[in-house]
């Protein structure tokens, strides 16, 4: 077995001495060539000393050739002695049940299967082949859906505590060592070792966004830009430390402005409410006050207390009712109310922007 660098820019940092590392292993280039390079950086001179196995999704999906897949990474750990565990999960049923997008309804899955590992104490960390192709595709489509900070974040090279509760502490990685490497270098790596791997023919239907994205937009933009994928992992990358940071700020802000339940005639506040009903409020003169990028902020928080995640359309029409902005539609009088998505309602009062949701 080669025993040189498998490639420039990967993550190997990510990977502890003495971790029991699983592999995601589709049979496709990038997840083939991750178990590839896992094992010659634990062959070489200095090797990294984790505990390499792998792991398969089969989804249900595609008939014969997902069969022809997990035959392959069967084959394959086989021949690397890899241990492998194979899950079959129903990509189906879990759409039909939950509602969701096949592609989302598949990553659900997956990604349920492989954190068992976790839970169960059978790996301290999975490691999913994501390249930085993939984190350029996927900040780019975070931007058509006109996501905040912690879409633009992208693909993070390390989830922690993905597994389970372990003394007070959350347990267990996901983590990408291949973030910063280019799917065309891998198959170099690959073709370099004359390991071959298997190609999903629903990579190319277009009817699926990530699809279009990959063979349609990405392809135009290098033309404006060759070096587009290395500047949106960047942003990626820029947005995760804002995101860091307003979460600590935004947890330190909140408890001092938050105001709990509703206000009752005589003053005080009424903290019980309805059954199943969630309520908060924040005065509008405390929003005034605030720069604009806080406000914002807050008003997604107070969100959330009630259970709900506001769009960047639904934070601009509830700033807009406190006064802030205008929205077409939407006005700041006394007594106004915005009726939301998931039963979400803000109020504007006096004195107060008050957020509450029945229990759905």
């Amino acid at each position: 077995m080669a025993v040189n660098k498998p490639f420039l820019a990967w993550d190997r940092q990510l990977l502890r001495a003495g971790d029991r590392v699983c592999v995601a292993v589709s049979g496709g280039a990038d997840s083939t060539a991750l178990l590839l390079a896992l094992l010659e950086a634990n062959a070489e001179k200095t090797p990294l000393g984790i505990v390499v196995s792998a792991a398969h999704v089969h989804h249900g999906l595609r008939g014969a050739d997902a069969d022809a897949d997990e035959a392959f990474v069967r084959e394959l750990c086989e021949r690397l002695q890899v241990p492998l565990q194979v899950f079959r999960v129903d990509t189906a049923a879990r759409q039909a049940a939950e509602r969701e997008g096949l592609e989302e309804a598949a990553r659900e899955l997956r990604y349920d299967a492989l954190r068992g590992l976790l839970r169960q104490g059978l790996a301290d960390a999975v490691a999913t082949a994501h390249t930085l192709d993939d984190q350029a595709e996927t900040v780019m489509m975070k931007l058509l859906r006109g996501a905040w900070t912690e879409g633009l974040g992208g693909i993070s090279p390390e989830v922690k505590g993905s597994g389970v509760r372990d003394q007070g502490s959350e347990s267990g990685r996901v983590i990408r060592p291949l973030l910063g490497v280019r799917r065309a270098e891998i198959e170099s790596f690959l073709n370099s070792r004359e390991q071959g791997w298997r190609e999903d023919a629903t990579n190319r239907d277009l009817s699926l966004t990530r699809n279009r994205v990959r063979h349609e937009l990405m392809p135009v933009l290098r033309g404006f830009n060759p070096s587009v994928d290395d500047a949106l992992a960047r942003l990626a990358a820029i947005a995760r430390d804002e995101e860091s940071y307003w979460q600590a700020e935004v947890a330190r802000l909140l408890p001092q402005v938050l105001l709990p339940g509703k206000p009752v005639r005589g003053g005080g506040r009424a903290v019980s409410t309805a059954v199943g009903e969630q309520s908060c409020a924040v005065e509008v003169a405390r929003l005034a006050a605030m720069p604009a990028a806080v406000r914002r902020r807050v008003v997604r928080a107070l969100g959330r207390e009630v259970g709900s995640r506001l769009t960047a359309e639904e934070t601009a029409k509830v700033l807009a009712l406190a006064g802030f902005g205008g929205v077409a539609g939407v006005t700041g009088r006394i007594g106004s109310r915005l009726e939301l998505r998931e039963g979400l309602r803000v109020e504007r009062s006096a004195r107060e922007l008050r957020f509450w949701r029945n229990g759905v």
